[in-house]
């Protein structure tokens, strides 16, 4: 189902993208494309994504130099047959100048086909899957959230530093689980350790109990996983419930621990994960952010909503200083790539292959918090393997 908002017909608080006195021409609308899941099971990272690309685009109004932006929303429903007819939509019927999207790494594929060196700038807002920022680079392709490999690199050498030789690693066998293991891995062997077990099981399957009976017989140091949503949930009250909390440290990419502490509950507490983001970050960009997203939408920001901001603030820094034009293509990616983001995460930049250069923070749960212990890794750049940018 497609949903189409100009400001034409919008309301008041889409009115106020536009703040400049006189009415901006037809040659100063800007069109913004969304391409995320609005139905099914990820409907509510995409509503977060959706809602955090507004609230930035709606607080930086007065720097756009008069333009105006019409949304162009389109569900993707996280099915990525339905990517390349969306992209198409897009790009002939709808001439849309960003293309915001997807928060599945099956669908980003699906887009890339379709929009990769075309004249439109993608920007993802979750997908982490590596092809898109490596092999299939492109100039007009940029992300605001992470590469598969960020998160879960850096926990290599965290895992090294607590002293930890022998890791049992686990995680689904699709793009994301493969990926994330086998970034932990490249650190942790690199550094000297051994992953004693990797283990890969079909997705979406949560029949954890036979692999944590088969890591309690193993002994590792510690354990390292990747689990997002309900698998993420399940695994660690199982882990907790076959006794190994506290015996066997339990370590992860950040997702395992993201948008799911509330379900885990006290089986949670002393997970230690590394991502780009901590709700508590004690920086001045993500207290207002949160107090302001809070006030618009009624509940507190997201990592998803995190993302999905600073794709609105790469396109109102960049609309900024191009002020307002958004005709010249080429303009507005060279534009983009030399931006630096003051972002709720923290400050980033754009690497070559256009993924943020950013920090990944080490969180422990403690008290049902993700709290920051340290920086993990400062400025992480993903290798990009493969991009010929």
């Amino acid at each position: 189902m497609n949903r189409i908002k100009t400001l034409a017909g919008a309301t008041l608080a889409t009115l106020s993208l536009s703040v400049a006195p006189l009415a901006a021409s037809a040659a100063d609308t800007v069109k913004v494309g969304i391409m995320l899941p609005f139905s099914g099971i990820y409907a509510q990272l995409g509503e977060a994504g959706r809602d955090g690309l507004k609230l930035a685009l709606k607080q930086q109004a007065s720097n756009l130099n008069g333009a105006q932006i019409e949304y162009i929303e389109m569900d993707t429903e996280a099915k990525p047959a339905r990517a390349p007819e969306l992209s198409s939509a897009m790009l002939s019927q709808h001439q849309a100048d960003f293309v915001i999207g997807p928060v599945h790494s099956g669908v980003a594929m699906g887009m890339i086909k379709v929009l990769r060196g075309k004249d439109t700038v993608m920007i993802i807002p979750n997908a982490g899957a590596a092809a898109a920022t490596g092999p299939l680079c492109s100039p007009n392709i940029f992300r605001t959230s992470f590469s598969s490999w960020q998160p879960s690199y850096p926990m290599g050498q965290v895992a090294l530093d607590k002293g930890y030789d022998k890791v049992y690693a686990i995680s689904w066998n699709y793009g994301m689980g493969r990926e994330s293991l086998d970034a932990f891995e490249e650190s942790f062997t690199a550094g000297g350790g051994e992953i004693v077990k990797k283990v890969l099981m079909p997705f979406p399957s949560t029949n954890f109990q036979p692999h944590i009976s088969d890591i309690a017989a193993t002994q590792p140091d510690a354990v390292f996983v990747f689990f997002a949503g309900g698998g993420a949930i399940k695994f660690v009250k199982d882990y907790d419930a076959m006794g190994l909390r506290g015996k066997i440290p339990l370590l992860g990419s950040g997702f395992l621990t993201e948008g799911t502490l509330e379900a885990q509950g006290e089986a949670a507490e002393g997970v230690e994960t590394t991502l780009h983001y901590a709700e508590q970050l004690d920086i001045p960009a993500n207290q207002s952010f949160r107090a302001a997203f809070n006030t618009e939408y009624g509940h507190y920001p997201d990592i998803y909503a995190v993302q999905g901001y600073d794709a609105g603030l790469a396109i109102a820094q960049t609309l900024s200083q191009l002020d307002g034009d958004a005709s010249d293509k080429q303009a507005l990616i060279d534009t983009m790539a030399q931006l630096t983001i003051d972002s709720p995460r923290g400050e980033f930049t754009f690497s070559r292959a256009h993924n943020p250069v950013q920090d990944i923070y080490l969180r422990k749960v403690d008290n049902g918090v993700n709290v920051v212990e340290r920086v993990a890794a400062a400025a992480l750049e993903d290798p990009a393997r493969g991009c010929q940018l």
